[in-house]
Protein backbone atom coordinates (compact mmCIF):
# COMPACT_ATOMS: atom_id res chain seq x y z
CA UNK A 1 0.00 0.00 0.00
CA UNK A 2 2.88 2.33 0.74
CA UNK A 3 4.28 1.78 -2.77
CA UNK A 4 0.89 2.58 -4.30
CA UNK A 5 0.52 5.82 -2.31
CA UNK A 6 4.09 6.83 -3.14
CA UNK A 7 3.42 6.20 -6.83
CA UNK A 8 0.13 8.15 -6.82
CA UNK A 9 1.53 11.14 -4.93
CA UNK A 10 5.04 11.28 -6.33
CA UNK A 11 6.19 13.50 -9.16
CA UNK A 12 5.10 13.60 -12.00
CA UNK A 13 2.12 11.31 -11.30
CA UNK A 14 0.75 13.81 -8.77
CA UNK A 15 -0.36 15.95 -11.74
CA UNK A 16 -2.58 13.13 -12.97
CA UNK A 17 -3.78 12.49 -9.41
CA UNK A 18 -4.88 16.12 -9.14
CA UNK A 19 -6.69 15.84 -12.47
CA UNK A 20 -8.39 12.67 -11.25
CA UNK A 21 -9.60 14.48 -8.12
CA UNK A 22 -11.04 17.25 -10.31
CA UNK A 23 -12.80 14.69 -12.49
CA UNK A 24 -14.21 12.87 -9.45
CA UNK A 25 -15.48 16.14 -7.97
CA UNK A 26 -17.12 17.11 -11.27
CA UNK A 27 -18.95 13.79 -11.55
CA UNK A 28 -20.05 14.10 -7.93
CA UNK A 29 -21.51 17.52 -8.74
CA UNK A 30 -23.13 16.08 -11.87
CA UNK A 31 -24.65 13.24 -9.84
CA UNK A 32 -26.09 15.77 -7.40
CA UNK A 33 -27.56 17.78 -10.30
CA UNK A 34 -25.36 20.81 -9.72
CA UNK A 35 -23.45 20.47 -13.01
CA UNK A 36 -24.51 19.33 -16.46
CA UNK A 37 -22.58 16.66 -18.33
CA UNK A 38 -22.40 18.86 -21.44
CA UNK A 39 -21.49 22.06 -19.62
CA UNK A 40 -18.12 22.50 -21.36
CA UNK A 41 -19.15 21.50 -24.88
CA UNK A 42 -19.36 25.04 -26.25
CA UNK A 43 -15.87 25.86 -25.01
CA UNK A 44 -13.79 23.05 -26.52
CA UNK A 45 -13.75 21.41 -29.94
CA UNK A 46 -12.31 17.90 -29.68
CA UNK A 47 -12.13 17.19 -33.40
CA UNK A 48 -8.44 18.10 -33.53
CA UNK A 49 -7.73 15.47 -30.85
CA UNK A 50 -9.97 12.89 -32.60
CA UNK A 51 -12.21 12.66 -29.53
CA UNK A 52 -15.38 14.24 -30.89
CA UNK A 53 -18.85 12.72 -30.73
CA UNK A 54 -19.12 12.68 -26.92
CA UNK A 55 -19.27 15.50 -24.38
CA UNK A 56 -15.93 17.01 -23.41
CA UNK A 57 -16.42 15.88 -19.84
CA UNK A 58 -16.79 12.25 -20.88
CA UNK A 59 -13.70 12.31 -23.11
CA UNK A 60 -11.57 14.14 -20.56
CA UNK A 61 -12.73 11.87 -17.73
CA UNK A 62 -11.93 8.74 -19.71
CA UNK A 63 -8.54 10.12 -20.70
CA UNK A 64 -7.73 11.07 -17.10
CA UNK A 65 -8.76 7.73 -15.59
CA UNK A 66 -6.84 5.73 -18.18
CA UNK A 67 -3.72 7.91 -17.92
CA UNK A 68 -3.71 7.89 -14.11
CA UNK A 69 -4.25 4.15 -13.79
CA UNK A 70 -1.58 3.25 -16.33
CA UNK A 71 0.92 5.75 -14.90
CA UNK A 72 0.44 4.54 -11.33
CA UNK A 73 0.49 0.91 -12.46
CA UNK A 74 3.72 1.38 -14.40
CA UNK A 75 5.31 3.27 -11.50
CA UNK A 76 4.41 0.52 -9.03
CA UNK A 77 5.69 -2.13 -11.43
CA UNK A 78 9.02 -0.36 -11.90
CA UNK A 79 9.30 0.26 -8.14
CA UNK A 80 8.98 -3.48 -7.55
CA UNK A 81 11.31 -4.55 -10.35
CA UNK A 82 14.01 -1.89 -10.66
CA UNK A 83 16.30 -0.87 -7.83
CA UNK A 84 15.71 2.67 -6.52
CA UNK A 85 18.12 5.25 -7.83
CA UNK A 86 18.48 8.37 -9.92
CA UNK A 87 17.75 6.59 -13.20
CA UNK A 88 14.47 5.23 -11.88
CA UNK A 89 13.36 8.42 -10.15
CA UNK A 90 14.58 11.19 -12.41
CA UNK A 91 14.51 9.64 -15.85
CA UNK A 92 12.16 6.69 -15.93
CA UNK A 93 9.17 8.10 -14.04
CA UNK A 94 8.62 11.14 -16.32
CA UNK A 95 9.01 8.93 -19.39
CA UNK A 96 6.50 6.43 -17.99
CA UNK A 97 4.00 9.17 -17.17
CA UNK A 98 4.32 10.70 -20.63
CA UNK A 99 3.94 7.29 -22.21
CA UNK A 100 0.90 6.62 -20.04
CA UNK A 101 -0.74 9.85 -21.23
CA UNK A 102 -0.06 9.00 -24.89
CA UNK A 103 -1.33 5.44 -24.45
CA UNK A 104 -4.42 6.74 -22.65
CA UNK A 105 -5.08 9.20 -25.48
CA UNK A 106 -4.88 6.38 -28.04
CA UNK A 107 -7.17 4.17 -25.94
CA UNK A 108 -9.62 7.03 -25.43
CA UNK A 109 -9.75 7.60 -29.19
CA UNK A 110 -10.73 3.94 -29.63
CA UNK A 111 -13.26 3.94 -26.79
CA UNK A 112 -14.96 7.20 -27.83
CA UNK A 113 -16.01 5.82 -31.22
CA UNK A 114 -18.71 3.44 -29.93
CA UNK A 115 -19.73 5.88 -27.17
CA UNK A 116 -20.89 8.56 -29.62
CA UNK A 117 -24.06 6.52 -30.23
CA UNK A 118 -25.06 7.20 -26.62
CA UNK A 119 -24.86 10.97 -27.23
CA UNK A 120 -26.88 11.65 -30.41
CA UNK A 121 -26.96 15.41 -29.90
CA UNK A 122 -23.16 15.68 -30.11
CA UNK A 123 -21.89 16.70 -33.53
CA UNK A 124 -19.89 14.06 -35.34
CA UNK A 125 -17.19 15.44 -37.62
CA UNK A 126 -18.28 15.25 -41.26
CA UNK A 127 -16.25 13.29 -43.72
CA UNK A 128 -15.09 15.93 -46.14
CA UNK A 129 -14.03 15.39 -49.71
CA UNK A 130 -10.44 16.26 -50.60
CA UNK A 131 -10.11 19.86 -51.77
CA UNK A 132 -10.09 20.43 -55.49
CA UNK A 133 -6.91 21.96 -56.88
CA UNK A 134 -7.14 25.61 -57.83
CA UNK A 135 -7.07 26.26 -61.58
CA UNK A 136 -5.00 29.30 -62.52
CA UNK A 137 -6.68 31.94 -64.62
CA UNK A 138 -5.49 32.12 -68.22
CA UNK A 139 -7.13 35.41 -69.10
CA UNK A 140 -4.88 38.42 -69.35
CA UNK A 141 -5.40 41.86 -67.87
CA UNK A 142 -8.53 43.77 -68.88
CA UNK A 143 -7.92 46.56 -71.32
CA UNK A 144 -10.62 49.17 -71.90
CA UNK A 145 -10.87 50.89 -75.30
Amino acid sequence: MRTFLAAATGLPTILLTAALVVVACFWLLAALGLAAVGSFDTDVDLRAWHLSGVPVTVAFSLLTVLAWSSAVGATVLVAEIAPPGPVTGLLLRPVMTGGAVLAAWAATRVLVRPLHRLFPDEPVPPVSAPPEPAVPSVSGPRVSV
